[in-house]
C-alpha cells in the first residue's frame, strides 16, 4: 500500500510536554500542541477544511483575476455530551474582493459556483468530515 499514489500520510513525533511535530512526506512540518501559541488538533481540522476549499476556489477564480483580498473563516461549536466530544455547526465564510474590472467581474461570476462545487465534490477534507469516515487505530 505504501506505493499507492492515493495514499496520504503524516507522522507525528513528540517534541515536548503537550507538543508534537507533524511531518509530511515532502518534509513540511507543523507543531501541534497545547501551548498558548500552538495550533490545537481542532484548529488544524478547521484550518484544513478552510484551506482545502480555499485552494479550490482560488484555483478557479485566480484564472480570471487576482483577488485584492481573500479571506476564509471557519468556525464550529464544540459539543460535549454522552456521545463524546465533537464539532457541530461547522461554517465556512468566504470574504473575497476582486478588482472592479472585466477580469474581476468574471471571477465574481464563477465564485458562487466554485464554492458550491468545492463543498459538494472537490474538497477532500470537507467531504470526508461530512461523510463521517471511520478511523482505525492500531498499537504496534
Amino acid at each position: 500500500m505504501a506505493n499507492d499514489s492515493s495514499l496520504r500520510s503524516v507522522s507525528l513525533s513528540h517534541v515536548g510536554d503537550g507538543a508534537f511535530t507533524a511531518t509530511n512526506v515532502r518534509g513540511g512540518t507543523v507543531t501541534v500542541g497545547s501551548a498558548d501559541t500552538d495550533f490545537t488538533p481542532v484548529e488544524l481540522l478547521l484550518a484544513a477544511i478552510g484551506a482545502c476549499t480555499a485552494l479550490d476556489v482560488e484555483t478557479v477564480t485566480g484564472r480570471r483575476a487576482t483577488p485584492e483580498s481573500f479571506e476564509v473563516n471557519v468556525d464550529a461549536q464544540k459539543l460535549r455530551d454522552e456521545s463524546g466530544n465533537r464539532l457541530t455547526d461547522i461554517g465556512v465564510t468566504f470574504r473575497v474582493k476582486f478588482p472592479d474590472d472585466a477580469a474581476g467581474d468574471a471571477a465574481r461570476a464563477v465564485l458562487p459556483e466554485i464554492v458550491q462545487r468545492s463543498h459538494d465534490r472537490l474538497c477532500t477534507v470537507g467531504r470526508t468530515v461530512e461523510a463521517g469516515t471511520p478511523i482505525a487505530t492500531t498499537i504496534e
